[in-house]
């Protein structure tokens, strides 16, 4: 297999490396040699988080370059922009559609832009959804990560791993159910947007 390649990105906060770890766990128990590199930055004041996965027979380094990534998952609107130079050409952009103010748009220094969604739309092969309000409707919206790796795994179509027992596994016991309903939630608007 060649190697494949994913970056997640977000604000602090919304288990954007988490959600890596569900990834990175399942592609590992698949058998495949699986690098995982995180990026923290300002994430505990609202900055941006970037975790890269990396999987394949044998995979030599965990860095993804610019334009190399087959998969970018957005947890807000504008990081899938700030990221969207890593993606490949024909690459796959997943969206939260759901504006998240960094610190510097919280504090007014900064306007949150307008048209992240149609730009991203207008050079990618994007599986938008609000990722935020299905998690809402299942009651709280700390699962939207979750709602997200399940459309992620639906657009990648990496159905062969038994993704609900890796969130099992994975995620905190008391959070377990809640997040395969997550998982479910997010494979089936994906499955919607195919």
């Amino acid at each position: 297999m060649k190697t494949k390649s994913a970056i997640l990105v977000g604000v602090g906060g919304q288990g954007a490396i988490l959600t890596a770890r569900v990834l990175v766990n399942g592609l590992m128990k698949q058998g495949y040699d699986v690098k995982m590199s995180e990026v923290h930055g300002m994430s505990q004041r609202g900055g941006s988080v970037s975790t890269q996965v990396r999987w394949g027979e044998h995979v030599n380094a965990p860095l993804i370059g610019e334009g190399e990534a087959d998969l970018l998952v957005a947890f807000e609107e504008m990081e899938a922009v700030r990221y969207a130079n890593f993606l490949k050409p024909d690459g796959i952009a997943v969206i939260n559609n759901y504006r998240q103010d960094s610190s510097l748009t919280a504090a007014g220094l900064a306007e949150y832009p307008d048209g992240c969604l149609e730009a991203m739309e207008k050079h990618f092969k994007c599986f938008t959804l609000k990722a935020a309000d299905i998690a809402e409707e299942l009651g709280t919206i700390k699962c939207t990560n979750i709602v997200l790796f399940g459309a992620m795994t639906e657009a990648l179509d990496l159905g062969d791993i038994d993704w609900t027992e890796v969130i099992k596994e994975t995620v905190p016991a008391k959070f377990a159910e809640l997040n395969v309903k997550a998982y479910e939630r997010g494979k089936e608007a994906a499955k919607n947007l195919k």
